[in-house]
């Protein structure tokens, strides 16, 4: 990637200038509004922390959740703001508006090294909108909150990795209107990836979760003929395996995507590897009782919730000895303590192959997730991403439009 990055902006000195930086806030609430996991809130900290230490006016734009173009108070970013300024060490404003007049106010009001948050992006309907001059509108009013009174541009920092797959006026059409850069972490994102689908050390391993085939289609699809070895699991491995044959009893099952999962098999049956075991339950919830049984001997009535330990045993021998590693998407449902072992399971294999030495990149999104909420080391991995989606669209081999309008 050739673009200017976040050092050569601070080069060329932001002392009293105004700077737009589009982090990423996106955290997980629970029901009472509290931060679940503030892993994307430290990883913003870096790049807004060196802005604001070199003097510059900071206003940052993010958002939460799917408030569908509408203010929703469930989905405002104030604790967003306590969280950032806590990880800061320096307080944060949060503007009561995205570019109203209070975002406006408490812009011209900011001095050197202050920190302005504005209020979710996305209770904007512009930012999203598909109208190409209804998204300009509203960058040209977010570029406006960083012009200097002279009339100079402000500067644009794209930091939000988990968006930039996303054609989005914050993301995409401000980078149109500003002098632009990559943040710290969106130059790191993108390097990693570039060694993953340039660099890659072989054996490559990849490992697949989550819900739905469709999702990871065309991920499966590019990497099946990148890696040596593909291991599925998650609730999409009930269609590969019902695409045998199999009955599936009520697991999760995408009964539309058989005959491609079948297609999948036939044409890697020497690269794709699915669990032989699973732990199954008579219902999805957390006190539910937990059944080991073989793959292809599901229950009626039952559904399955995680892979089980015969599976971790044969996933751990193909991680064993790999190079590099790319991990998305959980392999059961470890919310629940009772079926998370396979998840910690195969996040432990990855981490003991990265101690080996091999080169591992965990794909954000819920992977991430369990990294923290079953407390595994996040050392224990080369690199966390802070976008699942975006990783995967790149893997894919897709032009990601947040990071395309950063190299012009």
């Amino acid at each position: 990637m050739t673009v200017k990055t976040l050092a050569d902006l601070l080069a060329e000195g932001v002392e009293g200038r105004g700077v737009l930086v589009r982090s990423d806030l996106n955290v997980p609430l629970d029901d009472q509004g509290q931060i679940t996991d503030p892993g994307r809130i430290i990883a913003s900290v870096p790049t807004l922390s060196a802005l604001a230490e070199a003097g510059a006016k900071v206003v940052v734009t993010a958002h939460l959740g799917r408030p569908k173009g509408v203010p929703d108070p469930k989905l405002s970013l104030a604790p967003v703001a306590a969280a950032l300024g806590e990880k800061l060490g320096r307080h944060v404003q949060l503007a009561g508006d995205v570019v109203g007049t209070d975002a406006l106010a408490r812009a011209e009001g900011l001095t050197d090294g202050d920190v302005l948050l504005l209020e979710n992006i996305r209770f904007d309907p512009r930012e999203t909108s598909k109208d190409d001059a209804e998204r300009l509108a509203l960058a040209k009013a977010l570029a406006a909150l960083v012009e200097g009174a002279d009339g100079s541009p402000g500067a644009f920092v794209s930091d939000g990795f988990g968006v930039v797959h996303r054609k989005q006026a914050s993301v995409y059409d401000v980078a149109t209107l500003l002098p632009h850069y990559a943040g710290t972490l969106v130059d790191a994102e993108v390097k990693v990836l570039e060694q993953l689908t340039s660099s890659t050390e072989r054996p490559y391993a990849v490992v697949l979760g989550g819900s739905k085939v469709s999702d990871k289609l065309a991920v499966i699809e590019n990497l099946a003929t990148k890696a040596d070895s593909l291991i599925i699991g998650g609730g999409m491995c009930f269609t590969f395996l019902a695409s045998q044959g199999v009955s599936v009893g009520t697991s999760l099952l995408q009964e539309e995507m058989i005959d491609t999962c079948k297609r999948l098999l036939d044409t890697y049956a020497d690269v794709i590897h699915l669990p032989v075991d699973i732990v199954v339950a008579d219902k999805f919830a957390a006190d539910a009782e937990p059944e080991t049984v073989a793959s292809d001997r599901i229950p009626d009535g039952k559904m399955g919730l995680d892979i089980g330990p015969e599976s971790v045993k044969r996933f751990t021998a193909l991680l064993s000895n790999a190079k590099t590693v790319f991990w998305n998407g959980p392999m059961g449902v470890f919310e629940f303590p009772a079926f998370a072992a396979g998840t910690k399971g195969v996040a432990e294999a990855i981490i003991g192959a990265t101690e080996k030495g091999a080169f591992s990149v965990v794909g954000g999104g819920d992977s991430a997730a369990a990294v923290r909420q079953l407390g595994l080391a996040e050392d224990g991995f080369s690199h966390i991403s802070t976008g699942g989606g975006a990783s995967l669209e790149y893997l894919e081999g897709k032009t990601l439009p947040g990071i395309e309008v950063l190299e012009s």
